[in-house]
């Protein structure tokens, strides 16, 4: 990372910032050129470990896609504030983001799913009291990207 000053490495710091976020965009690699989508998201952090689930439809190009390259970069972030100056170059922001990438795969088991779907919730609604039928499993499709390398970045 170029601006070292912003970097964050604290972990409840990372997850502070990822509590913040409304969206998370996953790049996937579409033959010639990267397609990105932004998703509703959960998360489970750990000491060293970033896993992001996601819900979504079972069909589509995204589906596609992840079926043909399981790698997958994302980035999600929160604006917090503009900061004016008396110049346009003097202009800047206050933000948070953390990106990274990982492997991304389509969950299958439903006890996993459930697990990914709670997570979802969890970040949305900060609720940890969800339950989810089998049959309500099937209807969706979730995702699970464990990241492989990811940073957090601030402007305070």
């Amino acid at each position: 990372m170029r601006r070292k000053e912003r970097e964050v490495t604290d972990l409840q710091k990372i997850e502070q910032v990822l509590a913040e976020c409304a969206a998370c965009r996953i790049a996937l690699w579409d033959e010639n050129a990267p397609y990105i989508v932004p998703l509703s998201f959960g998360y489970e952090i750990g000491e060293n470990d970033l896993i992001l689930y996601f819900h979504c439809a079972n069909a589509g190009k995204k589906i596609d896609l992840i079926k043909k390259d399981p790698r997958a970069g994302f980035e999600t972030d929160v604006f917090r504030q503009l900061v004016t100056a008396e110049k346009a170059c003097g202009y800047t922001a206050k933000y948070a983001s953390v990106t990274g990438w990982g492997n991304i795969e389509i969950v299958t088991d439903s006890r996993e799913k459930a697990k990914g779907l709670a997570a979802v919730m969890r970040h949305y609604t900060g609720r940890s009291d969800f339950d989810f039928s089998p049959a309500e499993c099937s209807a969706v499709c979730v995702l699970k990207l464990t990241a492989r390398a990811f940073s957090c970045k601030e402007n305070v």
